[in-house]
């Protein structure tokens, strides 16, 4: 008889975003008549950089005519994106990364899921708590833990982010083989130094791991001093990988496109210890399991790396940094200590309460939507986190709707 992957069942009964759908939808239904104001869930909210916009149509019609069209395109990403991210995301920030080692791909969520199927079964993982869920709900369904209890798998090293290390948490005692990290951080909005960075990155380096970076959010940095990419750190080429996005510098998450970076000089080993290079290993998983994006969106993607693109990409990003300002300048105001907000489009607060009892007070009182902390892991009890990716307008008010509850 066929036979269930049983690490499926390890997962927990719903998805985070799945269950703050049903309690929006049941308010909706039960008050009709209020605007429901949404900060939760991180979707843009503005419409594409009008450079993409041109660009698609450019794309659109070269794929009208037989002279010009283009079929399937190479699995990595054409060389014209590639080049461009090598040049602008990587050597102007000095950091030495060629094209051919940037895969791009339809989402960093897909990137940094399917990442881990080029580790062993048996690696032992190190992952943030409170952390994005897929980090961690992958490596549950590729069966590289044991059963839940009190709220945390067993087999995980799990790092704790809490107000007391500013959200960056403490080396592990523990040796992992693969550590994730995510800044500017998804939940909380902390940010990263470099100095603090390459603590990890020389861990890393002596405990021969591999950290799985997250930069999905770099472009919201303003503080110069701040690292955006791990490899502008001294030795990160031996032990990072880098995952980024165009969702949320360029409003692409209806679009899809993304990159990973895997540099040549990364290696991992072998049961009998022989060592072996990544690139190899994650281009040939590439593509035999994904044809690539199609040729107008990456061209829409390049059109961003010109000038006014670069612009537009800034307007964009203060657009929603000013949101955050102003939803951490309010919250601050109410008495409620914060973090993010600040070089992130998040911002978490301690909401002195459990979080679904905070979630269900702002939305049953105000009508407005957050995310409640416990679903990003333990560390997150106590906490809601809300997203700047709205019209200022909106988050105007909702932050006057909060004020008058609270």
């Amino acid at each position: 008889m066929i036979k269930i992957n049983e690490n499926y069942l390890k997962l927990k009964a719903s998805y985070l975003f799945s269950d703050i759908a049903k309690r929006v939808r049941a308010f909706q239904e039960a008050n009709p008549d209020i605007q429901v104001i949404k900060l939760g869930i991180g979707d843009v909210t503005r419409a594409l950089p009008v450079v993409c916009i041109d660009a698609l149509h450019k794309a659109v019609d070269e794929m009208g005519t037989d002279s010009s069209f283009k079929g399937y395109g190479p699995e990595q990403g054409y060389l014209f994106l590639r080049e461009k991210i090598a040049d602008n995301d990587y050597q102007a920030r000095g950091a030495d990364i060629s094209p051919d080692e940037i895969f791009v791909s339809d989402g960093s969520k897909c990137d940094t899921a399917n990442i881990q199927e080029i580790f062993s079964a048996d690696a032992n993982v190190a992952i943030p708590d409170p952390v994005y869920p897929v980090y961690l709900d992958t490596n549950v369904m590729a069966g590289r833990t044991g059963e839940i209890k009190d709220g945390r798998y067993e087999g995980i090293i799990y790092l704790d982010s809490l107000p007391e290390n500013h959200f960056i948490p403490k080396l592990p005692t523990e040796k992992p083989d693969l550590i994730y990290l995510c800044y500017p951080n998804n939940p909380t909005g902390a940010t990263i130094s470099k100095g603090e960075l390459g603590k990890w990155v020389d861990f890393a380096v002596k405990n021969q791991a591999i950290i799985l970076f997250d930069a999905a959010y770099e472009a919201f940095i303003r503080d110069e001093s701040l690292p955006k990419s791990i490899y502008e750190i001294e030795g990160a080429r031996e032990v990072a990988i880098e995952f980024r996005s165009f969702s949320k510098n360029a409003g692409f998450t209806g679009t899809r496109c993304a990159y990973t970076v895997v540099p040549k000089t990364l290696m991992a080993y072998d049961k009998k210890g022989h060592r072996h290079e990544l690139h190899p290993l994650w281009n040939r998983r590439h593509c035999t399991k994904f044809n690539g994006v199609s040729y107008p969106i990456q061209k829409a993607a390049a059109a961003l790396y010109s000038n006014e693109g670069k612009d537009q990409i800034r307007e964009l990003t203060d657009y929603y940094l000013q949101n955050a300002r102003l939803i951490r300048r309010e919250i601050t105001a109410l008495g409620y200590n914060c973090a993010g907000g600040e070089d992130s489009p998040y911002i978490w607060v301690d909401g002195k309460r459990s979080s679904w009892e905070f979630f269900d007070l702002i939305l049953n009182k105000a009508g407005v939507v957050c995310t409640p902390g416990v679903g990003f892991g333990k560390c997150g009890e106590g906490f809601i986190r809300f997203s700047a990716f709205n019209s200022f307008e909106n988050v105007q008010e909702a932050m006057e709707r909060i004020r008058k509850i609270l």
